[in-house]
């Protein structure tokens, strides 16, 4: 009876544990990595702290114990928090509404480098945009050559040629040769009044653009944001494996490297954050804001943008989990639409495809008249 006793008591304690953790990973949305970084990894893992304590909860249920609503309550706590993880919704969109299909996708700068293995992956990303044709169209990680060679990457022109969204707003974060350009890059099939950056403190391959387009004589500015990555390679990569197969370094080194990386990700994408969501309070047009956050929602970064001026697509009309990354990295949802309350959200879609290391994400939004 005794051995029993300490036992339940050894299972509480770990419940205990894994309680405090999740109201951490609550915290890590308000709190600023910077400088306090190390509540930004409890953030990382609240699927994983909200699955522990759902076991909890189902453990002590099962027992018939009262101790279940230790579990019960701090899981309760998280209601605006889950949600932005979790989505049930029916189709319930009309088709003859007068919506705007917005898309963003991460191409992996087209599998230039051959990543996929397929040679046909560009051909085959052009394939999925040509079918869904979005009215507006925000691109990460962008490629285009002006070279002419035998292996041509004249991206744009070729995007141009199908697009009904012919008009474009394109930022170069770094150009080699004055021939080779990386950005993003945001398509309308609107006229483009205005066209703009907002400015971070740090320049590097991270960017937020906005363009002002003019829809039924009205403006909206649209955001293409691209924030800070950790910046793994592949001998990061070989870690993260290594530690999923419980498989680690000696001297812990690797593992060290891995976290130091997604430390400073995790303050970078806090720094530019701040820098998005002064821009979005000071627009004087209704705001619609896509991209890669390479961050989840429970991140400081996301609620920092989000504030409680925007609202997420996926939270208004998406379903299940809308896990977005594709990776050796734990798949979370990273990219992004999110929209003010001048539009409404009647559909949203994480499509499929595995034509780079990010799943593209659409919605339908309908103006709400002035």
């Amino acid at each position: 009876m005794k051995k029993r006793t300490l036992i339940t008591k050894l299972i509480f304690g770990l419940n205990v544990l894994a309680a405090i953790a999740l109201l951490l990973s609550y915290a890590a949305a308000y709190i600023k990595p910077d400088p306090f970084w190390p509540i930004a990894f409890f953030g990382l893992a609240f699927p994983y702290l909200l699955g522990l304590n759902f076991i909890f909860l189902l453990l002590w249920t099962f027992k018939g114990s009262t101790k279940l609503f230790l579990p019960l309550i701090v899981i309760s706590l998280g209601y605006k928090t889950i949600p932005a993880f979790v989505q049930l919704h029916f189709d319930e969109s009309n088709e003859q509404e007068d919506h705007i299909k917005v898309m963003s996708f991460n191409v992996r700068v087209f599998d230039l480098y051959m990543w996929t293995k397929e040679k046909t992956t560009r051909n085959q990303i052009f394939q999925f945009l040509d079918r869904e044709d979005p009215d507006i169209l925000c691109l990460q990680e962008f490629y285009h050559s002006d070279k002419q060679d035998v292996y041509e990457f004249k991206t744009l022109d070729t995007l141009k040629q199908f697009l009904s969204a012919k008009n474009y707003h394109f930022h170069a974060t770094s150009t080699l040769r004055k021939t080779d350009h990386w950005g993003v890059i945001t398509f309308s099939k609107y006229p483009i009044k205005a066209k703009g950056l907002v400015p971070f403190a740090s320049r590097g391959d991270n960017v937020c653009t906005y363009t002002d387009i003019v829809k039924d004589d009205r403006i909206i500015r649209v955001y293409n944001a691209h924030l800070a990555s950790i910046k793994l390679d592949k001998h990061d990569y070989k870690a993260i494996k290594a530690v999923n197969e419980n498989q680690y370094s000696d001297d812990f080194g690797k593992e060290l490297l891995v976290l130091s990386k997604v430390k400073a990700g995790f303050i970078h994408r806090s720094q530019q954050a701040d820098s998005i969501r002064k821009h979005l309070d000071q627009s004087p047009f209704p705001s619609i804001l896509m991209g890669d956050f390479n961050d989840t929602p429970a991140s400081y970064a996301y609620h920092k943008i989000k504030g409680g001026k925007m609202q997420d697509a996926f939270r208004q009309a998406g379903s299940g989990l809308g896990l977005t990354y594709i990776g050796d990295f734990p798949s979370f949802r990273i990219d992004y639409i999110l929209h003010d309350s001048t539009f409404k959200a009647i559909d949203y879609h994480t499509h499929p495809e595995e034509l780079s290391d990010h799943h593209p994400i659409s919605a339908s939004l309908v103006m709400k008249p002035l």
